[in-house]
């Protein structure tokens, strides 16, 4: 154990007093934040420190908070999907599929299978994305600036195929209740696929730069490491556990909207460190694009979605032709419609980790509850345990690592 390492031991075993530490030590308070860098969002971290080692570490959330639990009781249950967007705003996809799986499940509607596939799609590209951003930003966060430029390269291809798809880049509300919001567009099978032909090359480019540059490896491996036991007991979810040794994945585990009929693995490492965080999301960018490809090579023919007229939004043709389309239409944009009384919850795989919502009904067209269980929220209860005892300069790379989004935390 090094000198370090013993002084670390020291002052986490004899607690301090009046601002004390043992040896006639002084501890310091400092603010990480809620202004930083490698927060990626606006969090507020208590430090202590005795010298470079931080002694303790306390989150102080709350600065994004936007009351969306509460806010989603006075809308209509299709309106909520478009408060789900603004969560987790880097996988707002996955956010509706975990809204919507729940409250299907409670009305009985059976989601035909090209809907299915088309949410499985577009779901990983949104997890591309996502670690795409992580690694950007985290790359840049440990001194290695060129990996940004090229992640934001293929980002900015998803969020065409986003926009082509919905009319937006990020908020799209696409995944809706009985379906997808829109027809696939004319020329979307050529457009991903061609994103996908040199997404491979591309994701092996960012391997090699970043395991050939020194900084990186020197600020990534042994930092930030915590044992799967340590991170099972706080709840962690997500790349964080599966870079920690267990093979854990809801898309496996529990399979929905159809991902029990792809084929692809689960990339697992036993370091539990920065560096094997790293390695995991890399190579999940690539299980994405291998289940891209398959959903572009069998995506089913057929309606995209739900034969629920009292709950799905009619053809907009035949609402002008047919009077009873037209009276859906009306009921279902101004009143809503009825969810039999029930609670529900369905947990997806988000890129962060298992995201849940726990809905409840009372019979009318307006959710009694809805709960969210967020990936973000339930990793941050590691923070101190990263912290703690190492040294302060660690705390930028361990923090990133993690992958969190304040969106996500604050609701």
């Amino acid at each position: 154990m090094s000198q370090i390492e013993a002084n670390a031991t020291s002052a986490a075993a004899e607690p301090a007093q009046d601002g004390k530490l043992p040896g006639g030590r002084r501890r310091m308070a400092l603010n990480m934040g809620p202004q930083h860098p490698s927060t990626h969002g606006v969090l507020r971290i208590m430090l202590e420190l005795d010298g470079e080692i931080v002694t303790s570490a306390e989150p102080d959330i709350g600065f994004l908070h936007t009351g969306i639990e509460k806010q989603a009781e006075t809308l209509n249950w299709q309106q909520v999907v478009t408060l789900t967007d603004r969560m987790d705003y880097l996988s707002n996809l996955a956010n509706n599929l975990a809204y919507v799986l729940p409250v299907e499940k409670l009305l009985g509607v059976e989601v035909p299978p090209k809907a299915q596939w088309l949410r499985v799609m577009l779901t990983e590209l949104s997890r591309i994305n996502s670690h795409a951003v992580w690694l950007g930003t985290h790359a840049m966060d440990l001194g290695a600036m060129t990996v940004y430029f090229y992640c934001f390269r293929e980002r900015e291809d998803i969020l065409r195929i986003c926009e082509m798809f919905s009319g937006q880049r990020m908020m799209t509300s696409y995944i809706r209740i009985g379906g997808v919001a829109l027809e696939p567009p004319r020329g979307w099978e050529k457009t991903v696929r061609e994103f996908l032909n040199g997404l491979s090359a591309k994701i092996d480019e960012y391997e090699n730069l970043l395991n050939s540059n020194p900084i990186f490896l020197q600020r990534a491996r042994g930092v930030g490491r915590l044992s799967l036991e340590r991170l099972l007991d706080l709840g962690v979810t997500g790349p964080m556990i599966r870079a920690a040794g267990l093979n854990w994945d809801i898309r496996k585990s529990e399979p929905y909207s159809s991902y029990d009929k792809f084929d692809f693995d689960i990339p697992v490492y036993s370091e539990g460190d920065v560096f094997a965080r790293f390695r995991v999301r890399l190579e999940e960018m690539r299980q994405s694009a291998r289940i891209v490809e398959q959903a572009l090579n069998g995506m089913p023919e057929g309606p995209w979605k739900a034969d629920a007229p009292q709950v799905v939004l009619p053809d907009r043709e035949k609402m002008k032709t047919q009077m009873e389309a037209l009276i859906y239409h009306f009921k279902i944009v101004t009143e809503g419609f009825r969810v039999p009384a029930g609670e529900a919850y369905v947990p997806v795989e988000s890129p962060r980790g298992e995201i849940g919502f726990y809905v409840v009904s009372d019979g009318t067209s307006k959710p009694y509850r809805v709960f969210m269980r967020t990936p973000s929220y339930g990793n941050l209860q590691c923070l101190p345990a990263l912290f703690e005892g190492k040294l302060i300069a660690d705390s930028v790379a361990a923090l990133g690592s993690m992958d969190f989004v304040l969106g996500d935390i604050d609701r």
